[in-house]
């Protein structure tokens, strides 16, 4: 399965901005996993390994967070810029180029 930027045939969309949206996505999702990894272990050293994990993601998530507001990326301190800077996204992601298969 092609991921979408193999889908992209417009290199102006592939941006910063993407890159860092997703890498932000994907480290929210790995602390959570690890959350939900911790509550399911009953082996104190698996815990403690996961735990060590998932302290590692909420860190990456920090940085590329802290990165994407230094950059006028994620307005977290706004949430009125936020939709703004949504929206925006949401129309350039219309324009999109979508798979004809």
């Amino acid at each position: 399965m092609a991921s979408i930027l193999d889908k992209l045939s417009n290199q102006d969309l592939i941006n910063d901005e993407v890159i860092a949206t997703d890498l932000l996505v994907s480290a929210k999702a790995a602390v959570r996993n690890y959350a939900v990894a911790i509550t399911e272990t009953a082996s104190p050293e698996i815990h403690k390994v996961l735990k060590k994990q998932m302290d590692d993601a909420i860190d990456l998530h920090h940085k590329i967070a802290t990165y994407m507001i230094e950059n006028e990326m994620y307005h977290a301190y706004n949430v009125k810029e936020q939709v703004e800077h949504d929206c925006k996204k949401a129309d350039l992601a219309m324009k999109m180029p979508t798979d004809s298969k």
